[in-house]
């Protein structure tokens, strides 16, 4: 199964442990899962961090992106078809990287792990985990 992390998850598993949920610690050492990471949370932290905001400031984005890659997680780039289905999406929600980030899991048949509650409208392929 594959699964890809929120933004902030993967900052909390490589930065902050004890604020990742219990749930999304099981499914990244899941020995059935393939846990991935996407260019656009790469992206979305970077700008996090030159603003100092969240709990991006915590962990610099190559270095984070390097954690990642050495922790077994594979990267997911961003793609024009990528880019070109998030046009699909129902607007629930107004955050540009959450909406790509879904996208991409549907259009990769992942599902897409994240503890911010407002995302669970969207349906398939999310999972709240906290």
């Amino acid at each position: 199964m594959k699964i890809l992390l929120d933004t902030h998850l993967l900052i909390w598993a490589k930065t902050l442990p004890a604020r990742l949920p219990q749930a999304a610690r099981e499914a990244i050492v899941d020995e059935l899962a393939a846990p991935y990471f996407s260019t656009v949370s790469i992206w979305e932290a970077s700008i996090k961090f030159g603003l100092g905001r969240d709990d991006s400031s915590l962990v610099e984005p190559r270095r984070l992106r390097s954690v990642l890659l050495e922790s077994g997680f594979e990267e997911l780039d961003l793609s024009a078809r990528h880019a070109l289905a998030v046009s699909d999406l129902p607007l629930h929600h107004g955050d540009p990287f959450d909406r790509m980030l879904i996208t991409q899991a549907k259009l990769e048949a992942m599902l897409f792990l994240t503890a911010d509650k407002e995302l669970a409208e969207y349906g398939d392929p999310v999972r709240l985990v906290g």
